[in-house]
């Protein structure tokens, strides 16, 4: 009755395709696992709909079939998605470049599906992708077996990252085979993307294409764990997929590239995005060092590596993504603060907006889940952070007495939460030039052990 009222307020409001999205169970275990039970809360929520539209039919994320494997069992899947006539219910097979699950539910027991890629969860900055399985993704799951495969879909938690998984994947749905050179392909889109062929963006380029964008396996999660974005402990990992220098000489070549593609706006952008990375990757060597003295008691090392992470590379990464409005924290609050007509509106939407990139929820709820590397967030949230756990490190070895992970956290919450609370205004208008800073960075910090040179 309720979700009949609904639909018939939303037809109002909105007319209809026929097409209607509900998700009964996302992310939250039923009540019973018993067939039966699944089949007729599903078989409720169709008739709602055909009782408004008889020609409805229902979009269904498949997201809670690989959430929770241990409850979705095939008898429980199989009662969900028998409960509706078969191509009433089309389901998006959400994360299937990475966990796709067509594959063992014998392509949703008939029912239509679409191959999603999902890529990035909470809009999260760094490079990253699986492009071979997103090359190869849909034309697998249209030549499975008695495939039900439709079409393709797109569906991040976050954008403005990685464009060239989405160039990709926006390619991929008017294709009926994968691209045949992937590496001929990354370098097609460079001279398109700069507007001119240039040999060390190629190269640098040809690099990433082997190393953040070759993701495969369970290490495909689509969710930046760098020590810089997390809450500072003695047990982050900071295993990565690809081969470090990749990166590293990829920035090179890229700044090598820089006198030729000055006037390039996406050459701008690449550079800054791939300088930002290369911090991260610096901040993970150097956070490794920092452990290892401490755990040796290496009081000298400790300093040193502490101090290079937390006072010189943070604040160089905060002050080259200040160059750029789309790395800036002022810019991300401004959107909020837009829609308000009031200004106590006004700072409520800010508060939210600062709550999901950090806490998330008033205790950390999902701490750093939708984590982000702005101007200002480096400077007022993660800098002070790895501050403190250094300075605390640091006392823990003058004073002989052991760090204790869960008196740190309290302490570091009471630093992101004045973070949330603050009132701090953050300039929308970019300052500094990208490339002199990059350079600055590069010629500073870039690793002993690699032997590039501009």
């Amino acid at each position: 009755m309720v979700g009949s009222l609904f639909l018939r307020e939303l037809i109002k409001e909105f007319g209809t395709d026929h097409i209607y999205g509900a998700d009964t169970f996302n992310e939250m275990q039923p009540p019973s696992s018993e067939p039966s039970y699944l089949a007729a809360a599903t078989a409720a929520v169709y008739e709602a709909m055909t009782t408004v539209d008889p020609h409805a039919v229902w979009l269904l994320q498949g997201w809670l079939f690989q959430h929770q494997p241990e409850f979705w069992g095939p008898a429980q899947i199989r009662a969900v998605l028998g409960a509706v006539p078969q191509d009433r219910l089309l389901v998006l097979d959400l994360f299937a470049e990475s966990q796709p699950v067509y594959l063992h539910t014998a392509s949703f027991h008939g029912q239509p599906f679409i191959w999603c890629m999902l890529h990035n969860f909470g809009g999260n900055h760094g490079l990253f992708g699986a492009l071979e399985a997103v090359n190869r993704g849909p034309e697998s799951a249209r030549l499975f077996p008695n495939s039900t495969m439709v079409g393709t879909g797109i569906v991040p938690e976050g954008i403005g990252q990685n464009e060239v998984v989405y160039a990709l994947m926006a390619e991929l749905g008017w294709r009926k085979d994968p691209v045949p050179d992937l590496e001929a392909w990354v370098i097609s889109f460079v001279r398109r993307r700069y507007g001119v062929s240039q040999p060390n963006a190629e190269a640098a380029w040809r690099l990433l294409l082997r190393s953040v964008y070759n993701c495969s396996g369970e290490g495909c999660k689509g969710h930046n764990r760098s020590p810089l974005v997390r809450r500072p402990s003695l047990q982050i990992n900071t295993t990565v997929w690809y081969n470090r220098s990749d990166v590293f000489e990829a920035w090179r070549l890229l700044l090598t590239a820089a006198p030729y593609l000055t006037n390039s706006p996406a050459f701008r952008y690449d550079l800054l995005d791939i300088t930002r990375q290369a911090v991260q990757e610096l901040v993970s060597l150097y956070y490794d060092e920092a452990r290892t003295a401490y755990l040796n008691h290496q009081f000298p090392a400790l300093l040193r590596a502490g101090g290079i992470l937390a006072y010189e590379l943070l604040p160089a990464l905060n002050e080259v993504l200040a160059s750029d409005s789309r790395f800036l924290l002022g810019s991300w609050l401004e959107q909020a603060r837009a829609v308000a007509v009031s200004e106590v509106e006004a700072y409520f939407y800010e508060q939210n907006s600062r709550y999901q990139l950090t806490l998330w929820g008033p205790e950390g709820n999902i701490l750093d889940y939708a984590n982000k590397q702005l101007s200002g967030l480096v400077a007022d949230y993660y800098q002070p952070r790895w501050g403190l756990f250094l300075e605390t490190l640091v006392d823990s070895l003058a004073k002989s007495i052991p760090f204790q992970q869960h008196k740190f956290d309290k302490k570091v919450f009471q630093l992101e939460q004045a973070f949330v609370l603050s009132k701090k205004r953050y300039s929308s208008q970019p300052q500094g030039d990208t490339i002199e800073l990059a350079q600055k960075i590069f010629l500073k910090y870039s690793p002993k052990g690699f032997s590039g040179s501009l």
